[in-house]
């Protein structure tokens, strides 16, 4: 099977996400086993947000992550490259600006917390993403970064993998509207750092104490980190 090209032009990526908006909530709950619902609400446990806070859910896709969010009672803000995507989710009852994870459409301090759902490894320049999610948000508050990560089982690592290079993509052809992007999406998971590695590179990049949970045994890991004070 080709690999995919994981060095890609940001508006590449955009376009890719563009297309496959229409099926894709659908598609990543048959793709995880309808674990996702479960990794949304943890997420929204550990971001522990409050009535009256101000969330930004960067690369929020068709928003079923921001009215996961909303459900505490802090008023989120949907935030996604892809005008595609935030189009299919039109329907979902929060607030949505289209802008670039580099380069934040937001002044500096806006937010009391900030998070990142399966989206890190989509901007072209990861790093510089964590420092504008940083920017935005305001002196001691929070950070949560859900993502795939390293498997803690050996064995259930190598099945995991083998999942990753065969069937994802045959099942990503059956159910979605672009299933070349489900084999980037694989690709650039098995790129991805280690639980331990991301951490370093949040607290590297305007961040500190970060550390993390692992669900459904490491599949995806779920860090937290808080904006220095000062």
């Amino acid at each position: 099977m080709a690999k995919a090209d994981l060095d890609k032009d940001p508006f590449d990526v955009a376009s890719m996400f563009d297309d496959v908006g229409k099926n894709y909530d659908l598609t990543n709950t048959v793709l995880s086993f309808g674990q996702d619902r479960v990794w949304r609400k943890r997420t929204r446990q550990r971001l522990d947000l409050k009535p009256g806070e101000k969330v930004l859910d960067l690369a929020a896709g068709t928003a079923v992550s921001t009215v996961e969010l909303a459900k505490s009672g802090a008023f989120c803000v949907a935030c996604d490259f892809s005008q595609g995507m935030l189009a299919a989710g039109k329907d979902r009852d929060v607030s949505k600006v289209v802008g670039d994870g580099m380069q934040l459409p937001f002044a500096d301090n806006s937010f009391d917390a900030v998070t990142i759902s399966y989206g890190l490894r989509n901007i072209h320049d990861f790093r510089a993403g964590l420092k504008e999610m940083a920017r935005v948000t305001k002196p001691g508050g929070r950070l949560t970064v859900a993502e795939f990560s390293t498997p803690v089982i050996p064995v259930f690592g190598t099945v995991y993998k083998e999942y990753l290079m065969s069937l994802l993509p045959q099942v990503a052809r059956a159910v979605s509207s672009n299933p070349e992007a489900y084999i980037y999406l694989a690709d650039s998971i098995r790129a991805w750092p280690s639980q331990a590695e991301l951490a370093r590179e949040i607290n590297q990049n305007g961040w500190s104490d970060c550390g993390w949970q692992n669900l459904t045994f490491g599949i995806v890991a779920l860090h937290s980190a808080i904006k220095p004070e000062n």
